[in-house]
């Protein structure tokens, strides 16, 4: 699941979270974001418990996202720590995104991931 944040939640969802979290920056007047959307919906399925996914809406939420540099949409900004790590601007397809962000992920030997 794809939780929304805002300027109020972002310092406790995202910059003090426990794990990874990758946040996607979008807007709704923005046809690449509606494009990535299921693809991050998948992400997010697969890989919780050692990923969180969000959304912010820049039109919401602008002063997150001017204090976090963005300026094109969808941007990807996967934090680690409090701090970002990786980041992807534009639509991508789901192999991509996932090669970016997963050297930042917690390694799970458990099982083989497709």
């Amino acid at each position: 699941m794809i939780e929304p944040v805002t300027d109020a939640l972002f310092d406790e969802r995202v910059l003090r979270a426990s794990r990874p979290v990758l946040v996607d920056f979008t807007a709704t007047w923005c046809p690449p974001c509606r494009m990535i959307e299921p693809v991050l919906a998948e992400i997010a399925a697969e890989r919780a418990g050692e990923l969180d996914v969000v959304s912010l809406d820049v039109d919401v939420s602008p002063r997150t996202a001017a204090a976090a540099g963005v300026l094109g949409m969808p941007t990807l900004s996967l934090y680690v720590d409090g701090r970002v790590v990786t980041r992807i601007v534009g639509a991508r397809p789901k192999r991509a995104v996932l090669e970016a962000i997963e050297p930042y992920l917690p390694v799970d030997n458990s099982a083989s991931r497709p």
